[in-house]
């Protein structure tokens, strides 16, 4: 049965009646495809009557062309999957998102060509955007309220008053998604702060508001500049993200829920961000800028209502009650956490892993950077011929481990700001690169990454020519669980073995289950279970384990293998029973 959502003149209305949105952020690709419906039915315990979720363009075409919309980015299943569950959907495609995610959801391919304007009406920029909204869309449309769909909103762009105010590119944007068929209502987004709310404002755009406190004052703010319609807060804050090398944040359930109660008590619709957050599996963490650099772990827990693992927490259950207060709540048992299975798994090394998986790129004058290399690259070898002892100075995005004659001499490090080191005397320079994760907010988005100009020695440039391999990443975990017995063959002493190296260890379970690898002993690198790209590890923290989505294992034999790039003084794979995202580091 189809219905009508629109505006009115103080209410949404849902077949001209008036409807409050009481939703919760979920991205799908932060989410194993198969846990989808149990972490949306759980959002519906809460009193949830939506789910909200961006849709990250990188995600759906990493390489230009090659459009994806299967498996983990299946967004048509995860709509259908939100109105089986008998709730609405909220499609945020940006095409610029933010969201702590991978160069905020553009692609690299589009984001290396340096001329072209971001976020703006430069025409080639706009054809790439068109074409992208229109794959997009063609999933969303037939999925509308008015076409017996789930989607009652369709955000255009994100924050955009916080970074611009072209007007012509908002139009267009407008313009070309109405064109694809879209018939509910458009919205934007932004913080309750005039400039901003002016920026991004379009006559065809209900504004929405992006805060975590000051309820009030935010209200206030936000009705003056959109004086009739519903109020809505498209992103309450009730956690927050993390950092490499930062303490876990968390906030006070009961501050988050009362200030939940403020916006509900005023009449406002809400969605709350993220009422499941999820996990930057693979490469998929962003990064932020504002005077350091500074990279997002890999989970995504956010402190959400529900956990990163699915639990629910005091601060579902504060929520949910004060919920109750204001709108039906299912009358439902909730689950109880459960303790993952722990146990710990030997591992055997791999020697040098990089070379399972290289591509030798030629010779360069000077270095390239990782974006003149191509889509998504974020592992090079630099190597030239470098006579005579100095200091060496190199422009690094985002850090570096360099070696001299083949013995490692340092790491260079642009989080700290740790761009020049003492180099022996020597003949030969060696720097491996690694893409750390791509800025996601404000104008650093986009920009190039590897090695940025040539190296000084003394302050004299270091001439090519420059010898350059690139390294598969996400295929490592194949190729190291395929690599022979004979290759198993590296020296662990004590548990120690120094990078880069490959590990692998085998266990068996009685039951898929949910776990929790613990990182404790090891230095910086990436895991695998089964295949499945985990994501990154590193010991500055604070995020001490990565979480297995229990589809990912399977009942008898399963393969933990990890890629170490620095250094291991424990060569074991434990597993616990909890989460630990650093709860402890201050």
């Amino acid at each position: 049965m189809t219905s009508r959502f629109q505006i009115g003149e103080t209410d949404f209305l849902l077949d001209g009646a008036p409807h409050r949105i009481i939703s919760g952020a979920m991205h799908y690709p932060r989410v194993h495809p198969d846990l989808w419906r149990d972490r949306i039915r759980k959002a519906r315990l809460m009193g949830l009557n939506a789910i909200e979720t961006y849709v990250a363009w990188n995600a759906h075409e990493p390489v230009r062309g090659h459009w994806r919309e299967d498996g983990d980015v299946d967004l048509g299943r995860f709509l259908d999957i939100v109105a089986e569950e008998g709730m609405h959907a909220i499609v945020r495609p940006g095409p610029y998102v933010c969201a702590e995610w991978h160069n905020g959801g553009l692609p690299t391919w589009l984001t290396a060509d340096e001329t072209i304007r971001l976020r703006s009406s430069d025409p080639r920029y706009l054809a790439e955007v068109t074409a992208y909204l229109e794959r997009v869309n063609a999933i969303v449309v037939p999925r509308q309220i008015d076409r017996n769909g789930s989607v009652i909103l369709v955000q255009i762009e994100n924050e955009y008053g916080a970074y611009g105010s072209d007007t012509a590119y908002l139009e267009t944007l407008v313009r070309v998604t109405r064109a694809c068929g879209i018939t509910v209502p458009l919205t934007q987004v932004d913080q309750p702060i005039p400039h901003m709310l002016e920026g991004g404002a379009h006559p065809e755009l209900h504004k929405t508001g992006s805060f975590g406190g000051r309820v009030d004052e935010r209200l206030a703010t936000l009705r003056e500049h959109q004086p009739t319609g519903p109020l809505m807060c498209m992103e309450f804050w009730c956690g927050w993200f993390d950092h490499w090398g930062e303490k876990h944040h968390t906030t006070t359930f009961a501050d988050s829920a009362a200030d939940l109660d403020r916006l509900l008590a005023a009449g406002a619709s809400v969605n709350i961000y993220m009422v499941h957050g999820g996990t930057n599996f693979g490469l998929t963490n962003g990064a932020n800028d504002s005077g350091r650099y500074l990279p997002m772990v890999t989970s995504y827990d956010y402190d959400a209502p529900i956990s990163e693992s699915g639990d629910l927490t005091e601060k579902f259950r504060a929520f949910r009650e004060v919920i109750s207060r204001h709108a039906p709540v299912p009358d439902e048992s909730l689950p109880e956490p459960a303790d993952a299975p722990a146990f710990a798994v030997p591992l055997e090394a791999v020697p040098d892993p990089l070379a399972l998986v290289a591509t030798e790129r030629g010779s360069f004058a000077t270095p390239p950077s990782m974006d003149e290399l191509g889509s998504d690259v974020v592992l090079v070898e630099y190597t030239a011929r470098a006579r005579g002892a100095g200091v060496l100075e190199a422009g690094i995005r985002d850090y570096a481990w360099v070696t001299r004659d083949g013995r490692p001499v340092g790491r260079l490090q642009r989080t700290i700001g740790d761009e020049a080191l003492t180099l022996p005397d020597g003949t030969e320079l060696r720097l491996l690169v690694e893409e750390s994760g791509r800025v996601n907010y404000d104008t650093k988005i986009g920009e190039a990454k590897g090695l940025i100009g040539a190296p000084l020695l003394d302050g004299a440039p270091l001439v090519g020519p420059w010898q350059v391999r690139t390294f598969d990443v996400a295929g490592l975990g194949t190729a190291i669980s395929a690599a022979g017995p004979e290759s198993g063959s590296g020296s662990i002493v004590q548990g120690r073995i120094a990078g880069p190296v490959g590990l692998r260890g085998s266990f068996t379970l009685d039951a898929a289950a949910d776990l929790f690898l613990d990182t404790r002993g090891w230095g910086k690198g990436y895991a695998w279970v089964n295949g499945f790209f985990l994501g990154r590890y590193w010991r500055r923290g604070p995020q001490r384990t990565l979480y297995v989505p229990a589809p990912v294992t399977r009942v008898g034999h399963n393969e933990v293998v990890l890629v170490e790039l620095e250094d291991i003084v424990d060569a074991t794979a434990r597993f616990l029973t909890r989460p630990d995202l650093g709860h402890d580091v201050e």
